[in-house]
């Protein structure tokens, strides 16, 4: 689960979207590198992103796309539970991954999509 947005100019850095996030809900929130798709920057250096954490299993990485774009992306905080039921890029899986695959695409898509709209919903008040 994926969305992007437009938000205000004045939320344009992590470090002011993560003061407004602490500020505006019970979530928890925290500036870390984007170690989920290992996104780069023109430097070679790993880019940042927030990540809001409802529970161990659902959270959301946000990070700009352009200046006033955020992305919004469906993640499990948790790395190790990421690692059995994140989506997976790899083009050959084993059993484990294939099976693992499966549970989370019948027992958790619903749960996961439940989480991810009530994340979304803490970016209403900034939304341009």
């Amino acid at each position: 689960m994926e969305k992007v947005i437009t938000i205000k100019s004045e939320y344009n850095s992590l470090d002011l979207l993560n003061d407004f996030l602490k500020n505006e809900n019970t979530f928890e929130s925290s500036k870390e590198y984007d170690s989920w798709d290992v996104r780069t920057d023109a430097n070679g250096q790993m880019e940042q992103c927030l990540i809001i954490k409802k529970s161990a299993m659902h959270g959301m990485k946000v990070y700009f796309q352009k200046d006033n774009t955020l992305k919004l992306d469906y993640i499990i905080p948790n790395k190790l539970m990421n690692a059995y039921f994140g989506k997976s890029q790899k083009s050959h899986q084993n059993i484990l991954e294939i099976v693992t695959g499966k549970i989370k695409e019948t027992l958790l898509a619903s749960a996961q999509n439940k989480a991810f709209q009530e994340l979304e919903q803490v970016f209403n008040k900034i939304t341009a």
